[in-house]
């Protein structure tokens, strides 16, 4: 019996990097997918592993059932829709190539910039969309997962990839072109020089800044529009910009500052043209500490 259920926990081991990239497209949260998969292993040890064909596929939709749940409860306990500031947990690793653990959910990862827009997308659209979009689940194994047919699952998923195709910013995938454009606006904020950071910056930019809720005076939570206003609140985080290393975030190069060791906000970018068009800074000190520093050689 001990044995079968080694077995098992091997079995587990082996889908476990698949299913916490799968919880964390569903809920943009690095902890409350460990927690999704956590309840996946749970489950597992409640039913007759004989039963289940494909174990992998198995997992795959219970993680994603438990996800649109947590989802559900999510949007029922918010009191006001998610509002513009928001910004998701992001991935942070060292340029340096990936370990075992990490490399799930650095391969086809997905960039902070998408997971913004798949968090306005209702639940039943998401899971439509993340588990037939982005991890080729049939829609007939999603159909009872959301209580639908396998075509009105299919309508799902059409209308979350037009929302997700219209509204997610295009951005330059090329590494080279991403480092250029963030050592010219490191450059510049280290140098205080306004005009080269207006220069960097796309005309319509955007920066979102999540300090949390209990962040207050000039590190507020904020979103901000246009070259101008975004280089001026730049100038402002000047020495933090000093401070910051390159890493990947969620599959790009961005930046990461750390101040005495610990990380004081990670800025992650979307690059088009050669311009930066969107900011998404996560600055809230109780998410940021729950975030491994990583070793990074730049």
């Amino acid at each position: 019996m001990d044995g079968d259920e080694d077995l098992l926990a091997r079995s587990f081991e082996e889908h476990r990097s698949h299913l916490e990239a799968v919880a964390y497209r569903m809920l943009g949260s690095l902890s409350e997918a460990e927690d999704a998969v956590q309840e996946a292993w749970l489950r597992l040890g409640r039913v007759d592993p004989g039963e289940i064909g494909n174990l992998g596929g198995w997992l795959t939709t219970v993680t994603g059932r438990i996800c649109l749940d947590m989802l559900r409860s999510r949007t029922a306990r918010r009191e006001q829709p998610i509002d513009e500031t928001f910004v998701p947990d992001p991935v942070v690793g060292s340029l340096s190539p990936a370990g075992p653990e990490q490399a799930a959910l650095h391969a086809d990862a997905v960039g902070v910039a998408m997971l913004v827009v798949l968090e306005r997308l209702e639940p039943d659209e998401r899971l439509a969309f993340v588990l037939h979009d982005m991890f080729a689940v049939p829609f007939d194994d999603i159909a009872p997962v959301v209580e639908r047919s396998a075509a009105a699952t299919r309508q799902l998923a059409s209308r979350a990839r037009r929302r997700v195709r219209d509204t997610t910013p295009r951005s330059d995938p090329d590494l080279g072109r991403q480092r250029k454009v963030l050592d010219a606006f490191m450059a510049a904020a280290r140098c205080g020089d306004f005009e080269a950071l207006v220069a960097v910056l796309h005309p319509d930019v955007v920066l979102r800044a999540d300090a949390g809720r209990v962040v207050r005076g000039l590190a507020v939570s904020k979103t901000l529009r246009g070259a101008k206003p975004v280089a001026e609140s730049a100038m402002m985080f000047a020495r933090y910009t000093a401070a910051a290393r390159i890493v990947l975030v969620n599959g790009a190069l961005n930046l990461l500052s750390v101040e005495e060791g610990r990380i004081r906000s990670v800025m992650s970018v979307t690059v088009t043209d050669h311009r930066i068009t969107g900011l998404y800074i996560l600055a809230d000190p109780s998410r940021l500490e729950r975030l491994t520093l990583p070793d990074t050689g730049n």
